[in-house]
């Protein structure tokens, strides 16, 4: 079996245009080495930044109709990062067939996290040049699926008040309490914005476009500053 045929395996897609998984693969130190003239892989990966962009956003917004733009906007941006996407890579062996100029090759381009997030990147825009957005939709939602170790961890989305609730109840007794700010609006219109404190502390503020929906935003936005607060190393003593 060729390394192609390999990597064709591990997507879980066989191209019809097999020259678009060689070009997705391909560094743009390769046309540089060679004076320019050899076609390479930016192009795609401009258009599989896009592909992924929406595919990710319109997931997330008809998955969580109660999430408002901030909280999809996170939600995003934890499932589609340069980490993330190097990682699909890694996991996919991208590393290996990569195609290098000799001096980028010789100085570790190979297993760079930009090198393999790009190619990541060109190889779902080389599936939609290929077989179209639902394809390549449904191709990078799987690899999601597959590699879910390697994409940084979501909270609850499906239900982040009681995501919440139990991981401030590991280290408290007190239940996170929710307090309705204001509203604005005609009744057939109407927003509303609520906070979510714990041990008299506000913790986040949510908006949304009945109180639940508020709620369940402030819920989802503590605990992006829960998680992000764990994730930061305590200061060293002098």
């Amino acid at each position: 079996m060729s390394a192609l045929e390999d990597l064709q395996v591990a997507l879980g897609y066989r191209f019809r245009d097999l020259k678009l998984l060689s070009l997705a693969l391909t560094h743009p130190s390769v046309a540089h080495e060679e004076g320019g003239g050899q076609n390479h892989n930016q192009r795609l990966e401009f258009l599989g930044d896009a592909v992924i962009q929406l595919a990710v956003t319109s997931e997330l917004y008809h998955r969580f109709p109660g999430l408002g733009e901030g909280a999809l906007t996170q939600a995003r941006a934890q499932l589609v990062n340069r980490t993330s996407l190097a990682g699909q890579a890694r996991r996919l062996e991208l590393g290996k067939h990569v195609i290098l100029s000799r001096g980028e090759d010789s100085t570790g381009g190979r297993f760079r996290s930009s090198t393999l997030a790009d190619a990541f990147e060109a190889i779902i825009g080389a599936v939609y040049v290929d077989a179209g957005f639902e394809a390549a939709r449904q191709r990078l939602m799987d690899l999601i699926r597959e590699g879910g170790t390697e994409m940084v961890e979501l909270p609850n989305l499906d239900n982040p008040k009681g995501d919440l609730q139990e991981q401030l109840q590991a280290s408290s007794p007190e239940a996170p309490r929710y307090e309705l700010l204001d509203t604005e609006g005609p009744d057939h219109d109407r927003t509303f914005r609520c906070a979510v404190l714990h041990g008299g502390i506000e913790l986040a503020r949510g908006v949304g476009r009945s109180k639940k929906a508020a709620e369940s935003n402030a819920a989802f936005l503590a605990l992006q500053k829960l998680k992000a607060s764990l994730a930061t190393p305590a200061p060293e003593g002098p």
